[in-house]
Formats: C-alpha cells, sequence, structure tokens
C-alpha cells in the first residue's frame, strides 16, 4: 500500500511536476500555431484574390483599349478577360500549392521533434 516517493530531478521537481511542465509548453506552442494559421489563412485569401483580380482587370482593361483603337469582328475585352482570369486562377492554384507543400512539411517536421 506505500508508494515510494517520485525520485526528484537534479532541479528539484518531481516526474510529475515535469511532465505538467512539457503539456503546459506544448498546449503554448499550439496556440501560437492557431494564431500564426488564422492569420497565414487570412493572407493567403488575400493573396488568393489578388493573384485573379489583378490579371483578370489588367486582360480586361487592355482588351478594352484594343477595341477602342482596333475594332474588329471579335471583342477583345472578352478574350483577354477569359485569358487574364485564366492566369490568375493558375497563379493562385501555383500559391495555394506551394502553400500546402510548405504546411505538410512543417507538420512533418513538428511531429518528429
Amino acid at each position: 500500500m506505500s508508494e515510494k516517493p517520485k525520485a526528484k530531478s537534479a532541479a528539484g521537481e518531481t516526474e510529475f511536476s515535469q511532465q505538467v511542465g512539457e503539456k503546459a509548453a506544448r498546449k503554448l506552442k499550439a496556440q501560437r500555431h492557431v494564431t500564426q494559421t488564422v492569420w497565414s489563412g487570412l493572407g493567403m485569401m488575400g493573396l488568393v484574390g489578388w493573384s485573379v483580380a489583378v490579371p483578370t482587370l489588367l486582360g480586361a482593361a487592355l482588351g478594352i483599349w484594343l477595341d477602342r483603337h482596333y475594332p474588329g469582328s471579335h471583342s477583345w475585352t472578352l478574350m483577354l478577360l477569359a485569358i487574364g482570369l485564366g492566369l490568375g486562377c493558375f497563379n493562385a492554384w501555383h500559391w495555394v500549392a506551394k502553400e500546402g507543400r510548405e504546411i505538410r512539411e512543417q507538420e512533418e517536421n513538428n511531429h518528429h521533434e
């Protein structure tokens, strides 16, 4: 019925207090990671939005200019708007894929620590 007292480390901490300290440190690290993830997610949304919007608007603006100066049977505005949208979507896909790879690498590194 009698338990042996846990051996104390050199710093005078019991095994239990060391475990509590480690859990507290992990919890604080996780809370910092969530905050970083939220801000990086919002930043990514902004990056994706701008990476689609800018080429689309530039294509439309160039198309409008071409339609005014070189009118023809087809619409430069619609064609360049679609090309700008396609380039913007490809650019956004590239950035999201790159960030996804970096996040997976970070998670793998954190699990190995």
